[in-house]
């Protein structure tokens, strides 16, 4: 089947998940096509069933701001044209689905009939999508959509409460590619990151403030007081700069490391003993799913679809949002002691399992043929 996949090119969630769903379709024999405005950074290599399509935005002085949803629909259009796409795969309902109709709308009047899923992935709804601003196109091209999928029970249930959606929405979660976490590297290269004595605390985001960055260093400033340990923090975003400065206030600048946005991921979590992800609101967690594939546990807040990822008690554990003291406790109690932290590393590895995309690629397989059969539909 020829597939084309929109989503945004970046270290997001949304991005990452559409890329390697792309991947393993293509190695399934499907053709896939990623149209965005710049190769995603985990799509290292193209071929013969791999392709990227740039969207340029030509800058006109009449705007203020360039008109991406209008270069995107326009290549989407010529994409499909072009090459016979069958599906069309959106990630995020704005402005991708958004665009997408359009597409839709623009090849309906050549007589091409091309069938689109939407994948909401969070933001998209629960931050962006529920703007008065926004709220009534978001709502417009969830519904203009042929088949709408969701990454957790707990977004498919804050969709039907934000917006009016008249489509059936289908709950595919996300994945891994246990394939892919097979690490070859050695005890001596986590010298690199820690002493042999230290506890390696990781946390990776986007530095956004629902992910509750003074959370993270306090429930580290707990921890290190307790047992030698190292906090890695992992990506970029607003609130770096002030987690730099509370750590500075905390005296323990020392023991934080700030690596930015990287792609040695897998290094980075094969060598962490816990990882904290104390979010307001996460529609999912594959920051979490991603770190117990590396058998590390979880210390995470009980909020939006983590609990779907992180079992409590048997990946990790759960707190409520901003209690820090329990965060610590539960920290505390898996890195005391070897044998407790080495099961629940197991266990991670487990739960996490269960995630693996060969149980989840023929549910996106079989939501394609749903959607190919619609262009023998004059539904449009």
């Amino acid at each position: 089947m020829k597939i084309a996949i929109v989503c945004y090119p970046t270290f997001g969630g949304s991005g990452v998940v559409a890329t390697e769903l792309g991947l393993a379709l293509a190695e399934r024999g499907h053709e896939v096509h990623f149209i965005t405005y710049k190769q995603p950074v985990r799509l290292d290599l193209l071929g013969n069933n791999i392709h990227f399509h740039e969207v340029h935005v030509p800058e006109y002085p009449l705007f203020q701001y360039q008109p991406y949803e209008l270069a995107l629909s326009s290549k989407l259009v010529d994409t499909i044209k072009f090459y016979g796409i069958e599906v069309l795969h959106v990630h995020y309902a704005i402005p991708h689905a958004y665009a997408g109709y359009m597409a839709k709308k623009m090849l309906q009047e050549e007589g091409i009939f091309i069938p689109m899923i939407t994948t909401l992935h969070g933001t998209d709804i629960t931050l962006v999508g529920k703007h008065p601003f926004y709220k009534p196109a978001v709502t417009f091209s969830i519904n203009k959509s042929d088949i709408v999928t969701s990454v957790s029970e707990d977004l498919k249930r804050s969709t039907l409460k934000i917006f009016n959606i008249e489509k059936e929405i289908e709950v595919i979660p996300n994945f891994i590619d246990i394939t892919k976490y097979s690490p070859d590297y050695t005890d001596c290269q986590r010298s690199l990151m820690a002493n042999d004595d230290e506890r390696i605390v990781t946390h990776i985001s986007n530095f956004r403030n629902v992910k509750r960055i003074p959370d993270v260093i306090k429930v580290f400033d707990r921890i290190q007081k307790e047992i030698p340990a190292k906090l890695m923090m992992v990506g970029e975003g607003p609130e770096k700069e002030m987690a730099e400065q509370l750590c500075d206030d905390l005296g323990i600048k020392e023991k934080v490391v700030f690596l930015g946005n990287s792609n040695e991921i897998d290094r980075i979590l094969c060598f962490s003993d816990l990882f904290l992800l104390p979010s307001k609101s996460e529609s999912f967690g594959l920051a979490a799913l991603e770190a117990m594939i590396n058998r590390v546990p979880v210390i995470s807040s009980n909020t939006g679809g983590i609990p779907e990822v992180n079992k409590d008690g048997v990946s990790g554990f759960l707190a409520d949002v901003g209690d820090v003291d329990t965060m610590a406790e539960k920290a505390l109690y898996l890195l005391k002691d070897d044998d407790v932290l080495e099961n629940f590393k197991e266990s991670a590895f487990k739960v996490a399992s269960k995630f693996d995309i060969i149980h989840i690629l023929p549910i996106y397989e079989e939501v394609y043929e749903k959607a190919y059969k619609y262009r023998f539909k004059n539904t449009y």
